[in-house]
């Protein structure tokens, strides 16, 4: 609790996260590990044939891979790093001090990786000839760089889901070798190269003429391609999910529907069957009859990829819940062997910020409540409920309340039995980890908000002071 807590009230600190996290997967996916081989593998089979028209083909969609990549993808990727960073800097310090040599090693394949993507697309045309043999081995060799970045991130996030052993141990080989890594690396690259497929048949009906002959054998042997790629997608898919701890499954209809829509996890099981479908039989469709396939038809079964990827990040995101680190961290940002403490001692007294009450909640406070206590359970909101939740935003803990108390006034009786039981009844949240007294504050700060409808203020890290009785 040594940083002050960056909140975003409307947006919700989560959301923020997963809109830059899930832009980065599918830029990475579909543009870099499953894009640049299939390029690579295009330069060449045109060199093979003698049939330069490939060549041309695979240096466009590469001019696309690039621009993007190197834009978007690399803001993207430094977003990460920002974002998480500051809704919750404690889990990212974890991290860094388990993986900090695999971290290094995957900035330095990055930094590979950005060189030779450049060195690629600008030596394209000066290296014709008796030199081509050795550009498409540059090519061959970004996709391996593409690959082992993706390959080093994956085990983290696989970590974070199952630590494995190094919850005895504590090393970086067992951390890295946790048990979900294989499967997850198995099935994301399966899925990139699927995703990279639709992404260039969408390109190949762009790039080339509906007169053009060579358009419906690009289209044919890139379905071949995108068929080939299903059934990895499926086994990979099958292993990843038999290696899920099974606590974690029991979030898995919240993660897939959220809990408004927990009823409906069938019905967006077939949904996820029916796009999976769709882009194999586009594929199917590309081989047989690659006339039929029509420019902006593509645009569903691409999308359909997009939202399948997108939706598998924040499915898994959700359901390792209540831990951002999986045993070891809690999503609030505080450690599991630190919760006898908190719980006895309480958060406060360790907690290095205050977060100032504005008019509004000011206002709000009962008739006879301390502002001190009021003062007090913003704090303890603040640090163990804001790394998921918002006050009126998204998530937000006033809606949440709503829903379970209706119009029946929040006493602090029923906050606190609501706020002291949450985790039995949503497994997928922490325990409360203050102490008893500090429950009590927190409970009538929550009173507070059913009065408040702005966003919740004195959040932003500018915002913050340092507690007096800390420094």
């Amino acid at each position: 609790m040594d940083f002050p807590i960056y909140h975003l009230d409307l947006m919700g600190n989560r959301l923020l996260v997963a809109v830059i996290a899930i832009l980065h997967v599918l830029i990475n996916h579909g543009l870099a590990v499953g894009l640049i081989p299939l390029v690579a593998a295009m330069e060449w089979y045109g060199a093979r044939k003698g049939d330069p028209r490939w060549d041309r083909l695979a240096r466009r969609i590469l001019f696309f891979a690039f621009l993007i990549t190197t834009t978007v993808g690399a803001l993207t990727g430094v977003g990460i790093w920002l974002s998480t960073s500051l809704v919750n800097p404690a889990s990212i310090g974890s991290l860094i001090r388990v993986f900090f040599w695999g971290w290094f090693i995957e900035w330095l394949v990055f930094i590979t990786e950005v060189v030779l993507i450049l060195w690629y697309h600008l030596t394209w045309e000066s290296w014709q000839g008796a030199r081509k043999a050795a550009h498409i081995r540059l090519g061959f060799a970004l996709a391996v760089f593409s690959w082992v970045t993706m390959a080093i991130i994956v085990s983290i996030l696989g970590f974070m889901m199952d630590p494995g052993n190094w919850l005895t141990d504590h090393s970086l080989w067992s951390g890295f070798t946790n048990p979900i890594y294989l499967p997850q690396l198995a099935f994301r690259t399966a899925l990139a190269l699927c995703f990279a497929a639709m992404v260039a048949l969408m390109l190949i009906l762009f790039f080339t003429r509906r007169d053009d002959p060579f358009r419906y054998q690009a289209v044919r042997a890139v379905s071949v391609f995108a068929l080939a790629t299903g059934p990895f997608v499926v086994l990979a898919g099958w292993w990843y999910a038999s290696v899920v701890p099974e606590t974690m499954l029991a979030n898995l209809a919240t993660g897939l529907a959220t809990m408004q829509f927990e009823e409906w996890q069938d019905r967006l099981f077939l949904g996820m069957i029916g796009a999976a479908a769709l882009v194999m039989g586009v594929a199917q469709l590309g081989v047989w009859r690659p006339h039929w396939v029509p420019r902006l038809g593509l645009l569903v079964p691409l999308v359909a990829v997009m939202w399948l990827t997108g939706h598998f990040e924040r499915v898994r995101e959700f359901i390792r819940k209540p831990y951002v680190i999986g045993q070891y961290m809690y999503a609030n940002g505080l450690r599991v062997e630190d919760y006898p403490l908190y719980q006895s001692k309480g958060l406060l007294p360790y907690a290095t910020w205050t977060y100032p009450l504005s008019q509004a909640e000011t206002a709000a406070i009962p008739a006879g409540a301390s502002v001190t206590d009021v003062q007090a359970g913003k704090d303890v909101f603040m640090i163990a409920c804001t790394r998921c939740h918002t006050a009126n935003g998204v998530n937000a803990v006033r809606g949440h309340f709503q829903r379970m108390l209706g119009d029946d006034p929040w006493t602090p009786d029923k906050t606190m039995d609501t706020l002291a039981y949450m985790h039995e009844a949503r497994p997928f949240m922490p325990p409360f980890p203050g102490s008893p007294a500090e429950l009590a504050q927190v409970a009538l700060y929550i009173q507070t908000l059913q009065s408040v409808t702005e966003p919740l203020a004195g959040a932003q890290s500018a915002g913050v002071k340092l507690r007096e009785e800390a420094r």
